[in-house]
C-alpha cells in the first residue's frame, strides 16, 4: 500500500508558475511509474504527465508539451511537476498517482493502469 499526498497547488496569473509536489509514504520499497493527472469542471479527469520508476522516460499530454515537467526523486520518495506558461484552461485539481512496476523504464498513460492516488491539489490560473 502506498499513500500519496499532494501540495503546491494555488491561484496563479496567466503566464506563471507553480511546482507540485507528490510525497509517497508506505511500501516505497518497490517500484513505481509516478502520474500526474487533472480534473477540471464538468470535465472527466485527464491524463497529464507520467516519469518512469527510473526516472529516464517520461510522457506528457499534447496540451502541456513544452510547458509542463515532471521528475522524481526517489531518495526522496517524491514526484514533482513543474508547470510554467500556465493557461486559464490548466485550471483543475491535480492528482498524483502510482502503479506498482517491475519495469525500470516502462511509462503508463492509462488511468486504469494506476493503483494509488492522492486526493488532488487545486491549481487556479486567472486571466
Amino acid at each position: 500500500q502506498v499513500q500519496l499526498v499532494e501540495s503546491g497547488g494555488g491561484l496563479v496569473q496567466a503566464g506563471g508558475s507553480l511546482r507540485l509536489s507528490c510525497a509517497a509514504s508506505g511500501r516505497t520499497d518497490r517500484g513505481y511509474v509516478m502520474g500526474w493527472f487533472r480534473q477540471a469542471p464538468g470535465k472527466e479527469r485527464e491524463f497529464v504527465a507520467a516519469i518512469s520508476w527510473s526516472g529516464g522516460n517520461f510522457y506528457y499530454a499534447d496540451s502541456v508539451k513544452g510547458r509542463f515537467t515532471i521528475s522524481r526523486d526517489n531518495a526522496r520518495n517524491t514526484a514533482y511537476l513543474q508547470m510554467s506558461s500556465l493557461k486559464p484552461e490548466d485550471t483543475a485539481v491535480y492528482y498524483c498517482a502510482a502503479a506498482g512496476t517491475r519495469d525500470r523504464n516502462y511509462v503508463a498513460a492509462g488511468m486504469s493502469e494506476y493503483n494509488y492516488w492522492g486526493q488532488g491539489t487545486q491549481v487556479t490560473v486567472s486571466s
